[in-house]
């Protein structure tokens, strides 16, 4: 039977609870290093936990079966996941990456180029031409995020599958944005679908993950095995954490995407905001792709300040949103990516792809939408302004308490 993603996130293939001790509802937390044999030869299925434990195989289940892939491999953060893949390649191999890409990304990709002898390009893949320009006879990868981070560009899948075929390479997606609930790479050629679990997937800021989906059962076998060999597997309390997180991971992302379009339009219309990146905002160059490959725009912002003055006070005067690190969790985060998720890049590569000192993200959660407007309208009021406006409203009987 076939379920939809909304059941499908809380039931995973609809046999979890059939399989569990006493019929348990909720998956238990085996909190087991080793398994006994019933005898020689014999197995129950679980011998050792970096091999295998039934917490995260219910997890990776689950996982697998919201991302259409023949097997799915939890790791301890999304970092060990890309990690994981990379161990795919041998010296002198070459991948071609999107240029905006998650920092952390690029920073992991340069320490595997020292180490490993594996080297990078990265280009603008929404434009295929500049994707197969950078193709030589040692590419054997390509390595997609879209939306991209910080800056949304939308990469076309089908296309990337095209030049992935015409030149015998992987596609390897990383989905943390969307999330599957939004969209699912591999039914568009992707061979591999990575996420930091940390962000949607787990959704409550309280425990890392991260995954690595494959669409082929040998590609899934040859991952496995350096899985149990180099042991990144996610420990079973935190398995029990994201396993939770995932069932509520459709209500959580239509709130999410619904307050993201409202303060979306209202950041527009700001006169003090110069651009805004949302890939569900009709005029973002990427909003007819993203419709013909995903079911939804997420909840991930990106805008652009008419100065650093008005981005430092942005961050200094939120409430509500709270300034720090990672997304996709319910209480709404503001980054600052020049400082946070991108330090790591020479200051000429974050001008070039446009992360300056005037851009601000913001992963939208699940706050009340007019709540998250009202904080920042207020932040970004210099104090001369938000004075004159509590002046007027107290003088006209009226007085805000939201932020006193």
């Amino acid at each position: 039977m076939s379920l939809a993603i909304e059941t499908a996130c809380i039931h995973g293939n609809g046999q979890l609870e059939k399989d569990h001790p006493y019929r348990s509802i909720t998956t238990p937390i085996f909190q087991v290093a080793t398994f006994a044999h019933p005898g020689i030869g014999k197995s129950t299925g679980y011998d050792y936990s970096r091999v295998g434990n039934p917490t995260r195989n219910d997890l990776e289940q689950v996982v697998n079966s919201l991302e259409h892939g023949s097997g799915c491999l939890a790791t301890t953060n999304g970092m060990a996941a890309i990690w994981l893949t990379l161990e795919l390649f041998a010296p002198g191999d070459h991948i071609v990456a999107s240029e905006d890409l998650y920092g952390g990304s690029v920073r992991l990709f340069d320490a595997v180029r020292d180490s490993h002898g594996i080297s990078v390009d990265y280009v603008n893949t929404s434009h295929p031409e500049l994707v197969r320009a950078a193709i030589n006879d040692h590419t054997k990868a390509l390595y997609i995020e879209t939306p991209s981070n910080p800056m949304m560009e939308v990469t076309d899948l089908s296309e990337m599958r095209k030049i992935a075929d015409e030149n015998d390479l992987l596609l390897i997606v990383d989905n943390t944005f969307l999330s599957p609930y939004y969209q699912n790479p591999i039914d568009f050629g992707a061979d591999i679908v990575l996420h930091s679990g940390t962000k949607y997937l787990e959704g409550h800021n309280d425990t890392l993950a991260g995954f690595v989906i494959s669409k082929d059962p040998g590609l899934h076998d040859k991952l496995s095995f350096l899985y149990k060999t180099t042991g990144p597997c996610l420990a079973p309390f935190d398995c029990f954490l994201v396993l939770r997180g995932i069932k509520t991971l459709s209500v959580r992302l239509e709130k999410q995407q619904e307050n993201a379009l409202k303060i979306a339009r209202w950041l527009k219309e700001h006169p003090r905001v110069k651009d805004v990146y949302y890939v569900g905002l009709e005029d973002h160059p990427g909003y007819e792709v993203n419709k013909k490959q995903a079911r939804g725009f997420g909840g991930m912002i990106s805008f652009r300040t008419d100065s650093k003055e008005t981005a430092e006070r942005i961050l200094s005067k939120i409430k509500i949103i709270t300034f720090a690190e990672s997304l996709g969790g319910v209480e709404s985060l503001m980054t600052y990516p020049m400082l946070q998720t991108h330090g790591y890049l020479p200051a000429e590569v974050r001008e070039k792809l446009g992360i300056t000192d005037t851009l601000l993200r913001l992963s939208v959660g699940i706050e009340n939408a007019e709540d998250l407007i009202d904080d920042l309208a207020q932040a970004f009021e210099e104090e001369t302004e938000y004075r004159e406006r509590e002046k007027k409203m107290f003088t006209s009987g009226f007085r805000c308490s939201t932020y006193s």
